[in-house]
Order: C-alpha cells, then structure tokens, then sequence
C-alpha cells in the first residue's frame, strides 16, 4: 500500500514539474516574439537582401543601409498589415504624401485627332454631254470658277437635235389640225416628241415652249449649270467634238465640305455620330471651325491602327479648302462618373494601383480599372467608392516601403521580385553584418 502512495505522489510531481517547464517555454516564446517585434535592423532600398545590424553601406551598390523594424506576424492581423504600409506623421511630411477624396462628378475628355479636308459628295454634280455633236461655244473657260445655279455652261450642235426639233413642230401642226380619233394619235406623238428633247437631248421646258412659240428649229442647245459651285474640272474646249455620256464638268459646291480624321483606337469608344467637333488650322491660326460627326467608318486602319471619322462643316467664306490640314478636338462629356487625380494612379504595365488611406497614416494598395483619363483627372470604373482618400503624391515612396517587405499573397508586388529579403526568422538568429553580406555576395557570382 505504501508502495501504491509513494508511486503516485512521484507520478504527480513530475507532472506538476512538466507544467511549470512547458509554462516557462511559453512564457520565453512570447518574449522572444516581443523583442523580434521591437527588433531593428538596415538594409539597402535597391537590395533588399542586404540586411546588417548596424548602419552602413551597400557592398552591392554603395546606398546608406535604411532602418527597418522587423515583422513576423502570421495571424489574420498580420496578414493585414502585411497589405498596408504605415506612415509616422514625420514620415508622411518628409515623403510629401497627400491626399484627395474620390470624387463623383462630370467631366470631359477631350479627343485630338488630325484631319483632312474633303469634297461633300452629295455636293458634286457632273455634267456630260447628253448627245454627239460639236461644242459652238463655252461660256464657262477655266478651272476654279465659280458658278450659279442656272447659270450657261455651253452650246452644242448636232444635226439629231435639229431633227428632233424640226419633228416637235411637225407633231404640233399636226395636233392643231387633226380632228376626232387622229387628234389623239397627233396629241401622244406631240407628248413623245417632247419627251424625246426632255430625257434624251436635255432641253428644259421652256426651250421647248421656245421653240413650239417660235416654230423655228434651234441648231444648237445651251447647257446650264445644276449647282451652285466651283468647277473643279473642264475637260472640253470650243469646236471640240464630243460623244454621248463624256464627262464634260465637275462641278462641286464648297459652302459645305467633308473633313476625315483619324482616331485611334484607345479613343474611338469616346466618339459617337452627332459630337460637336472644333476645327482648327495653321492657314488660319486665329480662327476655329466647328463640325459635326455625321459617321465613323466600321473598319480598322491595319497599318495605322486609326478609325476614319467623317465629319461635316459648314463652309460659307470657303476657307476650308479641300487637302487642307487641319485640328479637330472632339469634347466628350461625362457625367456621374467617379474621377480621382491622375497622379494617385501607378501604373505597373499590366494594372494600376491607388494607394488609399484607409486609417490615418495607414494606407493599403486596391487595384482599379481605369476608364478615360487625362492630363489631370482620370475615371475609375471599378476599385474605388466616392468618398475614400487616395495618395495623389507620395505614392511611388509608398509603393516602394511596401516593396521593402517579404512578399506574400496580400503584397500586391508578390511574384514580381525575383530576390526574397532575408529577414532573421527567430530571435536566436542574428542579421549579417555588411562585411558578411559583401562576402556572401562575392562567393555568389564566383560560383
């Protein structure tokens, strides 16, 4: 029985005494973890593999070693933090960080693009011969010349124009002299006969009345001009010979006039049928032209990657001259969108980051989706909420503290750094000096 005591009260104490050593084990670990935490060393801002326990400078590059504070948290907490980077106010005011509001306003873009004058195809007329004959004369002699509507262009002869007319007026006698049922059959042969000088030989109405009043045939027809314009082309002279459908005249009114520009790509999304465009030239510096986008071509430029936009001016001094260069600034309104400064955005090449404050002096990297932006303010399609503070300057210093860290799954710079920073992982290891570090780092490239 005493046996039985003695085995018990031995087995109690050893348990009592494992208690108290796995106590003491705790109690060192967490002593341990608060002196790591509050634990100080250096290391290059352009290396941060090199760390020292002192201050000192780069073996790599020769930078004054930067104090940093240690951080081995794994909870959830550190998790977190390991997304923010904190500022002290000291820090913020050297760094030179501020901040600007998300902000939902309006706003616009302005679209540039450069652009060519051009004719008005609707505003084209060209006028050919409707017949075979000779050109008598011609009242309108040389390119450039300004026309009005109605206005005498050319006279041409042909012995089957003077036969039409000579059969107008017999078809005339013969209806004012038939009687009954050949009244009829003369009244359609008349309106056939007139029909004939209308649609094929081109004579007008009252050269018909003319010639019906007169009874005397004409031996030759006066063209007249079916715009008013310009005569961009001539390709006739007096006493020439012609035949039927030659293009005798161009002629183009230029109070309204087509002017193509070439949008790119990125900004075509911004121009719709219907904008308001401003038009400039260097013909005319002191001077701006408005126009209206009237359609977009469906189709890409393969070797200039641009979109041809036609746009429609109104043109009645005739200053936009066709091939004249000229500037067009598209203004596209926006409305109700979320803008933030243009500064606050980084672009990495493959996203852009803001740095928003999310508690005083703790800021943590969001990605966004940016939709137009400009010189000044750029608009946020995604990432961001009205309201939230977002660093317009000091951010590349912010991104570069945070780049300073092990990277992690929340480090928005994990997998783009090829060089891990050796931070000492327990309290018992001891940070290389920069002797060490340069040693270290001349045995590297040897091998």
């Amino acid at each position: 029985m005493k046996y039985i005591i003695l085995v018990i009260t031995f087995a109690f104490a050893l348990f009592l005494i494992s208690c108290s050593h796995q106590q003491e084990k705790k109690s060192g670990e967490h002593t341990d973890s608060t002196s790591m935490q509050s634990m100080e060393y250096y290391t290059c801002p352009m290396h941060p593999s090199v760390i020292s326990d002192k201050p000192g400078a780069c073996p790599i590059c020769g930078m004054t070693l930067v104090k940093k504070i240690m951080q081995h948290e794994t909870s959830s907490t550190g998790m977190d933090n390991l997304k923010t980077v904190t500022l002290s106010p000291t820090q913020r005011v050297l760094a030179n960080v501020a901040t600007a509001p998300v902000e939902r306003t309006s706003s616009a873009r302005t679209v540039s693009a450069v652009g060519v004058v051009a004719y008005a195809e609707p505003n084209q007329a060209k006028v050919s011969a409707r017949f075979r004959g000779r050109v008598e004369q011609l009242y309108v002699n040389y390119t450039g010349q300004e026309v009005k509507k109605g206005q005498p262009l050319f006279e041409l002869h042909s012995p089957d124009l003077v036969s039409a007319e000579q059969e107008l007026i017999l078809a005339l006698s013969s209806a004012a002299a038939s009687s009954g049922n050949d009244a009829n059959s003369s009244q359609r042969t008349l309106e056939a006969t007139r029909e004939l000088l209308q649609v094929h030989f081109g004579m007008t109405e009252d050269q018909i009345a003319e010639i019906e009043s007169s009874k005397q045939a004409r031996m030759s027809i006066t063209f007249h001009s079916p715009i008013h314009g310009t005569v961009i082309s001539k390709d006739v002279q007096e006493g020439q010979y012609v035949d039927e459908g030659m293009v005798l005249y161009l002629l183009v009114d230029l109070s309204n006039v087509w002017i193509y520009l070439d949008v790119y790509e990125k900004d075509i999304r911004y121009v719709k049928v219907g904008t308001s465009v401003s038009l400039t030239s260097d013909t005319y510096p002191n001077e701006r032209f408005h126009g209206t986008v009237t359609f977009i071509e469906p189709v890409i430029n393969e070797e200039t990657r641009t979109v041809r936009v036609r746009i429609e001016s109104n043109n009645p001094s005739g200053k936009l001259k066709p091939n004249m260069f000229v500037q067009a600034n598209i203004d596209v309104p926006f409305t109700g969108k979320v803008f933030i400064p243009t500064s606050a955005l980084i672009n990495t090449g493959k996203r852009s980051i803001v740095w928003v404050e999310v508690k005083s002096n703790v800021f943590e990297p969001r990605d966004v989706v940016v939709g137009m932006s400009s010189d000044t303010i750029s608009e946020i399609l995604s990432g961001l909420n009205e309201g939230e503070q977002v660093a317009v300057s000091g951010g590349y210093l912010i991104d570069s503290e945070s780049a300073l860290r092990e990277p992690s799954a929340a480090d928005p710079h994990a997998g783009h750094r090829t060089q891990k920073v050796n931070t000492p992982q327990t309290s018992g290891q001891t940070p290389l000096s920069s002797s060490d570090q340069g040693q270290n780092h001349k045995e590297m490239k040897s091998k």
